[in-house]
């Protein structure tokens, strides 16, 4: 149980950090960073360590049952939809605000959906965990409103350029919870296909911690079909194609491929988290890595400065936010010791 909280932990920590590289681009629009990212991200890393990594790799995808595949393929697409949504949200209201909405609104939702999957735990169990995200969900808020007194804080600009940025905000937030609520079906993919492929894997002698990767495979392709249609119409659209060619390709694709085998490590380790944490595991799992991520992006964007104009107050609701998580995820993490 304790091995399963750490990794869950280790886990949120390397999703709250995937994205900081993306401030350090140079010469490309949002479309050719997130282009190159979903590709490397949802298609490249995952297929090379899927096939790489595990033993009898078409035997264990090809018998899966068909009603598995069709689970895991369709709430993955609405996953991909809603990652989506939540990249181009952190363009509009910084990558604070939009990990604590998103995440927040995945965190509420998607930490139940496995009860629908795997039933539910055990009352006692079942009342710490709904009293831990309760918690978690009165930090998101805090930190909702935290980023709403500091867009306020900034806004000492001209009358056009505010209304131009609140309408921004607006549009970030609710691009943020809309995605929220898609990307939960991350949470019931790996639900429906955990027990089948942690079964598979052991018929080929593979290692415990394949797990994650062989749950993530189908999740990631996926959710990468939807991404990638996208995409490849936005750089029409944009006329961006022609940005890829600067000078500082190589430097912003180093950047990018890091993203990607951040953002693709953290969900299969959760995979892992999630299988060693047994009974509710998935709730629990997927509860504090997302909690987990929001912490680090919170403590990530006070470094970069995204909060170096903000108000006392607006410092004082972040800070009530993130202890309100920070208790949330003992809480959650407590119920365990409880089953």
């Amino acid at each position: 149980m304790t091995t399963g909280i750490f990794l869950a932990i280790i886990a949120g920590l390397m999703l709250g950090l995937y994205a900081l590289p993306e401030k350090f681009t140079t010469d490309f629009k949002y479309e050719n960073t997130w282009s190159l990212f979903f590709l490397l991200t949802m298609f490249v890393v995952p297929i090379i360590a899927s096939v790489t990594l595990i033993d009898g790799f078409s035997d264990v995808f090809g018998n899966m049952p068909t009603d598995i595949w069709i689970k895991m393929g369709l709430t993955s697409f609405l996953w991909g939809i809603g990652v989506m949504m939540w990249s181009k949200a952190i363009n509009h209201i910084g990558l604070s605000l939009g990990f604590s909405l998103f995440i927040g609104t995945v965190i509420l939702v998607g930490s139940l959906l496995p009860f629908v999957v795997d039933g539910l735990p055990p009352s006692n169990v079942l009342t710490f965990i709904l009293i831990g995200i309760v918690i978690v969900l009165i930090g998101v808020i805090l930190n909702g409103k935290a980023g709403l007194i500091r867009e306020k804080d900034e806004a000492g600009q001209e009358q056009a350029e505010t209304t131009e940025k609140k309408g921004s905000v607006a549009a970030g937030i609710l691009i943020a919870v809309i995605g929220g609520l898609l990307a939960t079906g991350f949470s019931y993919a790996n639900a429906a296909g955990a027990p089948y492929l942690t079964d598979a894997l052991k018929s080929y002698n593979n290692a415990d911690w394949i797990t994650g990767v062989a749950v993530m495979f189908p999740i990631f392709i996926s959710g990468g079909i939807v991404m990638t249609a996208y995409f490849l119409w936005q750089l029409s659209a944009k006329k961006a194609w022609g940005d890829f060619r600067t000078s500082a390709f190589a430097k912003n694709f180093f950047l990018i491929l890091i993203m990607a085998v951040f953002h693709y490590a953290a969900s299969a380790l959760f995979g892992y988290a999630a299988s060693k944490l047994g009974a509710s595991g998935n709730t629990v799992g997927y509860a504090i890595f997302n909690t987990s991520a929001v912490a680090t992006a919170i403590v990530s964007g006070l470094i970069t400065k995204e909060w170096v104009k903000a108000s006392s107050k607006a410092r004082m609701a972040l800070y009530g936010g993130l202890a309100c998580m920070i208790t949330g995820i003992i809480i959650i993490a407590y119920s365990k010791s409880l089953a």
